[in-house]
């Protein structure tokens, strides 16, 4: 069952079975085998043959499949091995620049007795930034947005982490106008600078996203921890839920802070995710 707010999305390599297994296995709350930039060339048709026969029954997490390039020529064999298979919780679809990909991927997904699979577009472009808000509301299908970092700084030529802050935040606006739920943070890629991990993930919660996709077991603890609430903020949540039950309507708590129902509907959101904590 998928968590009511996943913080931790692991990728694997399609074509490395074995780390497929260990990603399953590493309390990730979800899984995504990746059979774009992390499988080679000429391992491309071993990766979709692996993860087609892998997910040909349900898996103990849910396990999402990140496609090829849809503009390219391996994105169709992708998902017309893998979209209706019982073990895809959802596509990954890189490299999103328009609402029409969405709308077409939805379509041609979709079997006749049901609708198309859970989709999740990546925005790694300049292009696909300025239609973020287009893109997130082109389809039901459509769950969620989110940024592909990598692309984007070298499409945009940016050197310095603080560059990509406009882009962040215009993905996390447009997942929100369009009624998604928070993006996830594009992956750290050092693995070995868990320091740095944290501190990200500081940055990225307070601009508004909600997890973050990982590339190895040992960066999921640091994002779990980066995004759950600390015991101040759970015991802030805990105050304000109780005043609104005892009292409807917008009001102002004996320490002088002022609750609507936004801060209650925030406040609610933190109690859910405590219920993660050890």
């Amino acid at each position: 069952m998928t968590a009511p707010f996943p913080l931790t999305w692991l990728y694997a390599p399609g074509d490395r079975p074995h780390t497929v297994t260990k990603a399953l296995a590493s309390g990730a709350d979800v899984v995504i085998i990746d059979l774009e930039d992390a499988v080679a060339p000429d391992r491309k048709a071993y990766a979709r043959k692996a993860t087609a026969e892998r997910l040909s029954e349900p898996q103990p997490v849910p396990v999402h499949v990140r496609v090829n390039a849809l503009d390219g020529p391996l994105a169709s064999a992708d998902l017309q091995a893998v979209a209706a298979l019982p073990g895809v919780a959802g596509l990954r679809l890189p490299k999103v620049t328009a609402p029409h990909q969405i709308t077409r991927i939805a379509e041609t997904t979709a079997p006749a007795e049901g609708g198309a699979p859970p989709l999740h577009a990546l925005l790694e472009s300049a292009l696909g930034i300025e239609h973020a808000y287009a893109i997130a509301s082109a389809h039901p299908a459509l769950r969620g947005i989110t940024l592909g970092e990598a692309d984007l700084r070298a499409d945009l030529g940016i050197r310095d982490d603080a560059g990509l802050d406009w882009s962040r935040s215009r993905v996390v606006l447009a997942a929100r106008a369009a009624g998604l739920a928070p993006p996830s943070q594009s992956v750290h890629p050092d693995t070995r600078d868990l320091n740095g991990l944290a501190a990200s993930c500081a940055h990225g919660r307070a601009l508004g996203f909600l997890g973050r996709a990982a590339i190895h077991p040992r960066q999921l603890p640091i994002i779990e921890r980066a995004y759950l609430p600390t015991e101040q903020e759970l015991d802030e949540a805990e105050t304000i839920v109780k005043a609104a039950v005892t009292e409807q309507g917008a009001q102002a708590l004996p320490d002088g802070r002022f609750i609507d129902a936004a801060v209650v509907s925030a406040a609610q959101r933190t109690l859910s995710l405590a219920a993660r904590r050890d």
